[in-house]
């Protein structure tokens, strides 16, 4: 296929597995369109994606090395990317830029301190269980998504940075109007900038005035006392960052391991009898379901050589987690079934290299808390609807469900 024939992807992400079987047949990379005509490359292939996410060739600042940056005001419908590669954090710099601002967040997410939270994430997840099981009485379904997987890390997250109460509504909505790709309008795409600025302008303002043990309160202390460090709008876009990465993926990975236990009641008995782990479970899900399905965005920072495809200097590509989770190359003939008992512990949900997702241990923790609870708490758990009416995630980015209906009694 030529560049010209670009295959649209489906901003709503109805059947991401089948998408990315499409686009695996017509090769190892494959010119895509995202939502609003942008145009991008999309690797399908475990082995492409790991290499041209290692390769120092390919950058994630569009300011520096993508061609078409120039261009989004030109056209209207591409700027719902802004929300994305418009800002200026550790998800859009490159080099020494990505290093400095991600130093200044790492140390937050250290295994140290990460271990200290266990008691605070065990204490969330006893409440949210207990009010769970309270509004589940009688037979009554709940929503796993709203009732456990999303206050959990939202919780935390919101509490490591210091957002207070009456903030984290506000703060959840903008997160979840940044992943909805469904509408690229330019009226959604500036009301998007509006809320960036606004919600977390106003957890800014606050934190001036109340400072606290937090790490919001320490990314002012460091713009302030060193502009050269962080300036005023890299720490904005970094509190989107850290925030919204903080939760919104443990919501899915959650999410989407108790879904995909519950239709397979064999491997949830393999799990309960210890013969499978829970962190092998949670690597599976990663693989088969990662919390996201497509980052957007990655830059030709030179004419780059994939098979007998060549990406032009400047090109934007799509960094494919769930493409390459699903490799049969890589996986195996049977790389689509959910099987935790296969061990692949090697999936790129979480990133490698230096662009792994530093949060990782935070959400691998959360996780592995709350999935053995909940099961150990209602061991007759069971989907309350058919598999035919849950429904994605309105995005191609990320990857969960946007209700998990259950049935705590059998």
């Amino acid at each position: 296929m030529t560049v010209t024939d670009r295959i649209a992807l489906d901003p709503f992400g109805a059947d991401i597995p089948a998408e990315s079987a499409r686009l695996r047949a017509l090769g190892p990379i494959v010119p895509v369109e995202l939502p609003g005509g942008i145009p991008a490359w999309a690797p399908t292939r475990y082995e492409v994606l790991k290499e041209l996410i290692l390769d120092p060739q390919v950058s994630k600042d569009p300011r520096l090395h993508w061609r078409l940056f120039p261009e989004i005001g030109d056209n209207p419908s591409w700027a719902w990317i802004l929300g994305w590669v418009g800002v200026v954090n550790m998800l859009s710099t490159y080099g020494l830029h990505h290093t400095r601002l991600r130093k200044l967040v790492a140390p937050s997410f250290t295994s140290r301190r990460t271990d200290a939270l266990r008691p605070r994430v065990e204490a969330i997840t006893t409440e949210l269980l207990d009010a769970l099981e309270t509004a589940g009485g009688a037979g009554r379904p709940v929503d796993l998504r709203q009732g456990l997987a999303h206050p959990l890390p939202m919780t935390l997250i919101c509490d490591l940075f210091g957002v207070p109460e009456e903030m984290r509504e506000d703060t959840a909505r903008l997160i979840a109007s940044l992943m909805d790709t469904t509408d690229p309008s330019p009226e959604q795409a500036a009301f998007v900038q509006e809320r960036i600025g606004a919600v977390l302008g106003a957890l800014i303002a606050y934190k001036v005035e109340h400072p606290g043990d937090d790490m919001a309160t320490e990314l002012i202390r460091v713009r302030d006392e060193d502009g050269d460090r962080l300036s005023d709008q890299e720490l904005l876009h970094t509190l989107l960052l850290v925030i919204g990465a903080g939760f919104e993926t443990t919501v899915n990975l959650i999410g989407n391991a108790v879904v995909a236990l519950l239709r397979d009641p064999a491997q949830l008995a393999a799990v309960r009898s210890g013969a499978v782990s829970w962190g092998a479970v949670i690597d599976e899900t990663l693989r088969v379901h990662p919390s996201i399905a497509a980052l957007p965005l990655r830059f030709a920072v030179s004419d780059l050589s994939v098979g007998d495809v060549t990406i032009p200097a400047g090109d934007a590509i799509i960094t494919t987690y769930a493409a390459a989770g699903l490799d049969p190359e890589h996986y195996g003939p049977q790389a689509g079934d959910f099987d935790a008992a296969r061990g692949a512990d090697d999936h790129m949900a979480f990133g490698i290299g230096v662009h792994r997702c530093i949060g990782a241990p935070l959400a691998r923790l959360e996780a592995l808390t709350a999935l053995p609870a909940l099961f150990e708490r209602f061991p007759e758990l069971r989907l309350a609807v058919a598999d035919d009416e849950l429904r994605q995630v309105p995005s191609f980015i990320a990857h969960g469900w946007q209700e998990v209906p259950v049935l705590l009694r059998g």
